[in-house]
């Protein structure tokens, strides 16, 4: 599953803005990045209804695995998680957040990884 389009995060500047200011939450498999959204660097999109709430990417490297097919399996498995919980979550003061998932995260149990992607969210207080 992809994320919706008001719900991706893009663009070269918010990536920095993001690796530089955002706060980072450690796990086993993954690192999680959040920053309080900041539209102006966002480009205006008519077809965006809400640019000032929640947004979300998911980074996997070919460290993680060398095949494309596993990279993007991982990538859907995260996306379809947050996109739930996002809906669930109320929209004001939106949040940026950089999912980065760590090397011989492939190996893990796809129920742990969610897990621990909830409880990270939980930390950065995005999920009750």
């Amino acid at each position: 599953m992809v994320l919706p389009r008001d719900q991706r995060l893009r663009g070269r500047f918010v990536f920095d803005r993001l690796y530089q200011r955002g706060q980072r939450l450690h796990g086993t498999w993954m690192t999680l990045r959040c920053l309080a959204a900041e539209p102006q660097l966002l480009k205006a999109d008519p077809r965006d209804p809400s640019p000032g709430g929640h947004r979300v990417a998911v980074v996997v490297s070919s460290k993680v695995s060398k095949r494309a097919v596993q990279r993007n399996r991982l990538r859907r498995l995260l996306h379809g998680h947050v996109s739930a919980l996002l809906r669930q979550s109320p929209r004001q003061g939106g949040q940026w957040l950089l999912i980065s998932l760590k090397p011989g995260c492939e190996t893990a149990e796809p129920a742990a990884l969610l897990g621990e992607c909830s409880s990270l969210l939980a930390q950065a207080g995005l999920q009750p």
